[in-house]
Formats: C-alpha cells, structure tokens, sequence
C-alpha cells in the first residue's frame, strides 16, 4: 500500500482508467479528470466502494486553460501539489497524408496532446516545487519516436511530449521533483476508435493477429516509476507488445 495523491488526466477509459485502478488498488486518493461525466463518476463511484478510498471527479477538458486553472484553484489545498500528476489524456485523428490533412483534427492533436499537458503541468508544478517533491508522468507515444506513414502531426504531438519530459528534467533537477516519459507502443483502448472516428470496425482490425498491450500493462509502469526510492528517478520507458518492433513493423498470425 502506498499513501499518495494522484491526478490523472483522460481517466473516463484506456491507460487512464487502468491508472486510477491500479493506484485506487494500493491505497491512493484520487483526482479524476475527463471531458465524460458520467464515465468518470461511475468509475468514480466503482473504485470509492471497492477500495475505500478518497475521489473527487472534475470535468476539465485539457484544452481550455482558464478552465484548467480554475478546476486546480478548487481542489483542496493538499490536492493543488498531488504526489503524482499523470499527464494522460491525448488522442489521434486521422491518418491521411499531410497534404490532405484536416486542419480541425490537427488543432484537436495539438491543443490536447502539446497544448493541454502544458496547461496541466503549469497549473499543478508550481505547488510540487514548494513541495519538494512528487512525480510528473507524461504519456507519449512511441509514434513520438519514430514516424510514420500517416502518422505527421500526431507523431509530431508525440515527439513533443517527449522533449518536454526531457526539459522538465533540467527545469526540475534540484526541486526534488521528478519526471517520467512513457513511450507505449500498440495499446488496445478506444484510441483506434477516436482516431478513425467511431468506425468500430476498422479500429478493430489495428489490433488483430497478435496480443496488443492493454492499459493496465502501462498503468504498471506508472506505478513503478511512481514508487521508487526518492533517489530514483525512471526517466523514460518504452513499451510494446512483443509482436511489435517499430510503430509500423508488427507480426501478425493472420
């Protein structure tokens, strides 16, 4: 069991959901972010039965900073420096060339993958800081690693993420605050889903032939980044199914 308090962005399903499980499961308070309500009241509600423990859900969508604020502004003074801020909602849209890209689903890729982390990390570090301690971990991608046909702006969100772990790791070298860039490669959740937009059929063929990963493989890994020794400091994971070896090169059965 571990005693802390955890934020967790994009909650309501996927790799959030399992990380407010999986946190919820070794004794955690929990503040759940989402833009769905009823989603992230019942998961709310599911894990306070089960587990016994402290959440409070905010309907904040990442995108909008003035919101962003005012949701930490808030919580509860405790809550505004968490132990541990997981920066988790993102998403992808798309998968056409550049030159034929929407414009709508880049600002939608930028503003909540780039844009939202930075207003989340801003709102809450300052607190950790005065703190002297606690742990930022950003969910990136391994498209962010490497890219890929169709991948263009949301691998470049990606890439992003990943730099911007890698310079909070000298912004906060020295405060006792630690961060954590975590890379999953094909993870089934409804991220094909978002990306064909709802066409069910299609986002089920990406995870066809082999075993994908699932959220709580990732919410694993945020546990264990989260519960070293103050002096250890996991600053980047790459994770992915062992059927898959870059963003494009995946053995399939079928």
């Amino acid at each position: 069991m571990i005693q802390s308090n955890v934020v967790i962005t994009g909650a309501s399903s996927g790799i959030g959901q399992s990380c407010a499980e999986i946190f919820a499961e070794n004794g955690s308070d929990l503040v759940l972010w989402a833009r769905r309500t009823d989603k992230l009241v019942d998961l709310a509600e599911a894990l306070k039965s089960r587990y016994g423990i402290s959440v409070i859900c905010q309907t904040v969508d990442v995108r909008d900073n003035a919101a962003v604020v005012s949701a930490v502004q808030s919580l509860p003074k405790s809550l505004q420096s968490p132990d541990v801020l997981i920066n988790n909602a993102g998403l992808s849209r798309g998968l056409q060339p550049l030159q034929e890209g929407s414009l709508q689903d880049w600002e939608e890729m930028i503003d909540t993958n780039v844009k939202g982390l930075l207003y989340v990390s801003r709102a809450f570090l300052p607190g950790m800081i005065a703190r002297g301690k606690g742990l930022v971990v950003n969910i990136a991608s391994i498209a962010g690693r490497q890219a890929y046909r169709g991948g263009n702006v949301y691998s470049a969100t990606k890439a992003a993420v990943k730099m911007l772990s890698d310079s909070l790791q000298i912004d906060l070298n020295g405060t006792g605050v630690r961060t954590c860039n975590i890379d999953p490669g094909l993870v089934e959740t409804e991220f094909s889903e978002v990306r064909f937009h709802g066409d069910v059929e299609r986002a089920a063929k990406v995870y066809t032939g082999y075993e994908p990963l699932v959220g709580r493989d990732i919410a694993e890994c945020v546990l264990f980044a989260a519960t070293r020794p103050a002096h250890v400091s996991i600053q980047d994971i790459l994770i992915t199914p062992t059927a898959q070896a870059t963003p494009t090169v995946v053995h399939k059965e079928v």
